[in-house]
């Protein structure tokens, strides 16, 4: 497959997640109806509601509580500090180019 006919998955805001969950969780509406109206798969749908319940599963199978506000927080923090890690390896080694340059 090439890269031009790659089907790219669209990314959904924090907001709308939340929103569609609740037309489930709160709402009454089936997945289906949910999804269908919303424009959006029903796997997709069911995760954010899994998520929202605090029901989710990670690859091991083991149970994860929190909601799409925590995970967005939890992607959000790792994303800093994975740059922060990597000025921090810059910073060394400007420290010793410049501890050299004065020898």
């Amino acid at each position: 497959m090439s890269n031009k006919t790659k089907h790219k998955r669209p990314k959904y805001t924090l907001e709308f997640k939340k929103d569609a969950a609740s037309l489930v969780i709160e709402k009454g509406y089936t997945h289906e109806q949910a999804a269908t109206s919303l424009g959006i798969s029903q796997s997709a749908l069911g995760r954010w509601v899994r998520t929202e319940r605090g029901t989710a599963k990670t690859a091991t199978g083991q149970s994860v509580s929190g909601n799409l506000t925590v995970n967005a927080e939890l992607v959000r923090l790792r994303k800093e500090n994975e740059q922060l890690r990597m000025e921090r390896e810059i910073l060394k080694k400007a420290a010793v180019f410049f501890a050299r340059e004065l020898e």
